[in-house]
């Protein structure tokens, strides 16, 4: 199948998945995830409508950014983040998804501070507690929160989670507890609008819990061939 063909098909389990859970289709927003994916490709996604681009690594968001600007596309940072790399994201994504600890939010704060400008955030939430995943646990959401709403330099946008692995009904325990998280911290920061959660193997699942974004790659680029092995994100 095409990328153009790949993306209707998600755009249809989409809609499957908002008419069972009473959903409107303007309440949630396909992004196609472009790591390890070349320009000529995403292109073909963005012929089919794609407008909204994550990216998961600092190399890759900054050599594929004039083609975002180019075709006017909304680009969200989703990875993993190193505090030496901000300079390279901060100000040049429309947001970021994953802040996951409160170094990496005073770095953000501080350059966007120092460009005169507002960065858009999500804090990554640790939903499945596993030790090897950076993430804010749920109990320190809403302290580490009125942290973020107290800097300059950033507005906290909601949330975004990576559940465990398994099967994907395994997913809606996890993902109906962000969404509580979500809705208790929208109760408090009047700028939480966006919950990001499920991915290619369980977005049908995310978007009956309550996503507003899911971030769906192999379902639309198929796997990606990278050194050493094959990406199935």
């Amino acid at each position: 199948m095409t990328i153009a063909e790949n993306v209707e098909v998600v755009r249809e389990t989409m809609r499957r998945a908002l008419e069972r859970s009473g959903r409107s289709e303007s309440e949630v927003r396909l992004m196609a995830v472009t790591k390890f994916v070349s320009t000529d490709r995403i292109a073909e996604a963005v012929d089919a409508g794609i407008t909204l681009i994550g990216e998961n690594r600092a190399q890759e968001f900054t050599e594929k950014l004039t083609f975002y600007k180019q075709r006017n596309l909304e680009a969200h940072f989703i990875g993993q983040l190193q505090t030496n790399k901000v300079k390279y994201i901060c100000g040049n994504a429309d947001m970021i998804q994953s802040v996951d600890r409160m170094p990496l939010l005073e770095a953000i704060a501080n350059r966007a501070a120092a460009q005169g400008t507002e960065q858009r955030i999500l804090f990554e939430v640790n939903i499945g507690r596993e030790p090897q995943k950076g993430g804010f646990a749920p109990e320190d959401l809403m302290r580490y929160a009125e942290s973020a709403c107290a800097k300059k330099g950033v507005r906290l946008c909601g949330l975004m989670c990576v559940p465990p692995a398994g099967e994907p009904e395994s997913a809606r325990p996890y993902f109906r507890q962000m969404r509580m998280l979500f809705e208790q911290l929208r109760r408090s920061v009047p700028s939480v609008d966006t919950l990001s959660m499920g991915m290619s193997h369980d977005y049908p699942i995310a978007i009956e819990e309550g996503a507003t974004i899911v971030r769906v790659g192999t379902a639309i680029f198929g796997a990606r061939t990278i050194q050493g092995g094959t990406h199935n994100g």
